[in-house]
């Protein structure tokens, strides 16, 4: 189990971010252009995906502890194409 204090490096090492308000930036998870910055745990109001800055690199990666509960990305891009959320 990891501590927080990994996650958060092995996060901001692998985390795709922009500067806030250098926007509209495209959501990771739906790819409508939702977001102000990249990787500041914004949630996106279209597939509520919270970006922390994971992107394709690392798409199939569940980060425990992470915003979306568990969620992969990967997994929340299917979700959103089947569902819709």
């Amino acid at each position: 189990m990891e501590t927080f204090e990994e996650y958060v490096e092995v996060g901001a090492n692998r985390s795709v971010h922009a500067p806030e308000g250098s926007g509209p930036h495209a959501c990771p998870c739906c790819g409508y252009l939702t977001l102000d910055s990249r990787g500041w745990y914004q949630i996106c109001p279209v597939c509520f995906w919270e970006d922390d800055g994971q992107d394709d690199h690392d798409a199939d990666e569940i980060r425990r502890g992470g915003p979306n509960h568990g969620l992969s990305l990967t997994q929340a891009r299917l979700n959103f194409q089947q569902i819709g959320a």
